[in-house]
């Protein structure tokens, strides 16, 4: 097997995934790139997929909950039955967070999607330690909540990748680790950084924050008809980085794609969920973009450089997840003349039948975007006089039974009037609740563990 540890090599890490749902089609061209790029350059190439959200955890581990063999990514096997076989052909490494809430669930069926396809089985490593439900702090924390705990991860970072990366994994599956240690892990191993390499680390880091949203960065979130107009969006293409040996990346995508790469869609991705630009805390470095420079080198080819490092934190963040209650859901729609007054008159209908319940309205197409769960701004919005008005109902509460109240409600609607009420829609769910705190790093023991597919020996 190729030993991925050659620092005077080039490094390439695409994307084929920036978060759970995306796109199944979306890794093929970028894995093409990757291999045209060994042919031509040589060096080593990545693939990662980030499939996980804090709503998509705490998800995770409830059906891992109901099926032990549950708690992994939905779509593994449609991300990867398109490219697996060319990626282990060509030695390109995988690396994803698609392991959720059950790791090793995951890299079974990674085996089995193999076997599937007829390929020698992977090496395979999973990255463990961010489920800390049994921590001692967890634990008093969770005696103070008001229902029972879900889950209770914290956000891992890249050195558990680079090591299993180090010792022959061709796929790293890990649960909840930081966004940008996909990439950083895969670079750290490749250049052999030192551990306080700051300002490598944190070079490393801003190309897996450019990287982790998938095509974010090329153009997705960035196009606005009009204002911000961008070529074949419907076959937007996925972004590629090539990081070089003190951090500085080079952002590109796929030739043939849609989409565009340039030094607009660069900054506003760097500057996504950015809280402070001199101090961008992951568990690895902080990251400070202050003097960091976005320059063009040619058609959808953009350098990033200048970010500078600081010292890891002492602590990581760690998400608490715990049940609370039960979100009923209900809409119906009104059209045509005074539909907006029909909306709202059924609005009234079932609050007045349910006043024991805390009632959300929404009437989308003249308001529903605000955070005005209490009613009072939209009781002060005068009639619009709307006339394409979908009216959303929804309500939480700690009783099922007393949720589904609601759904009935709108449902009966459709005849109980007003009139010209139709397309009821309903859903009920489990509801969540989050804390977040923060323990100390060295409370917090990660590691790497290589698999055999079930039945074999290690």
């Amino acid at each position: 097997m190729r030993d991925f540890h050659h620092p005077t090599q080039v490094l390439r890490i695409g994307c084929g995934a920036g978060f759970s749902g995306d796109r199944t089609d979306a890794a093929g061209p970028v894995v093409q790139d990757l291999v045209e790029g060994l042919q031509s350059q040589g060096g080593a190439a990545v693939l990662i997929f980030e499939t996980l959200a804090e709503r998509t955890l705490a998800l995770a581990q409830l059906a891992r909950r109901a099926d032990p063999q549950a708690g992994y990514e939905p779509l593994l096997r449609d991300l990867l039955r398109p490219v697996l076989a060319t990626c282990l052909t060509y030695g390109i490494r995988i690396v994803s967070n698609f392991g959720a809430a059950n790791p090793r669930a995951a890299a079974q069926v990674i085996f089995e999607l193999a076997l599937e396809l007829n390929l020698t089985p992977p090496r395979i490593a999973v990255v463990l330690g961010d489920d800390v439900r049994e921590h001692a702090d967890v634990q008093a924390l969770a005696h103070s909540l008001p229902s029972p705990l879900v889950s209770a991860n914290a956000y891992l970072g890249a050195q558990g990748i680079a090591e299993a990366l180090n010792h022959g994994a061709q796929i790293v599956v890990c649960g909840r680790v930081a966004d940008p240690a996909l990439t950083l892990g895969p670079a750290w191993a490749h250049f052999g950084w030192a551990d306080d390499d700051w300002h490598a680390l944190a070079g490393a880091t801003m190309a897996g924050h450019l990287l982790e949203c998938g095509a974010q960065v090329t153009g997705g979130y960035y196009a606005d008809p009009g204002f911000k107009d961008l070529p074949d969006l419907a076959h937007v293409g996925f972004p590629i980085a090539q990081i070089e040996a003190d951090g500085v990346c080079t952002l590109s995508k796929p030739g043939g794609t849609g989409g565009r790469i340039d030094a607009h869609t660069v900054k506003e991705q760097l500057l996504y969920e950015i809280d402070n630009p001199a101090a961008y805390i992951t568990p690895d470095v902080v990251a400070d973009i202050t003097r960091a420079k976005v320059v063009t080198l040619g058609p959808d080819r953009v350098q990033l450089s200048g970010v500078q490092g600081h010292p890891r934190p002492a602590q990581l963040k760690v998400n608490l997840c715990h049940e609370n209650g039960w979100l009923a859901e209900a809409e119906i729609s009104y059209a045509g003349a005074r539909a907006e007054a029909r909306a709202r008159l059924a609005a009234s209908v079932v609050r007045e039948r349910l006043p024991e319940l805390a009632l959300r309205v929404d009437l989308i197409g003249v308001r529903s975007l605000w955070a005005d769960d209490a009613g009072a701004a939209l009781a002060a919005l005068p009639d619009q006089g709307g006339t394409d008005v979908r009216l959303r109902m929804a309500t939480v509460h700690a009783d099922k039974a007393v949720a589904e109240q609601l759904l009935r409600e709108v449902t009966a609607l459709y005849t109980c009037g007003p009139a010209g009420g139709g397309g009821v829609r309903t859903a009920l769910r489990p509801r969540l609740g989050l804390v977040s705190f923060l323990l100390p790093r060295d409370s917090i023991p990660s590691r790497f563990e290589m698999l055999s597919p079930r039945g074999a020996t290690a």
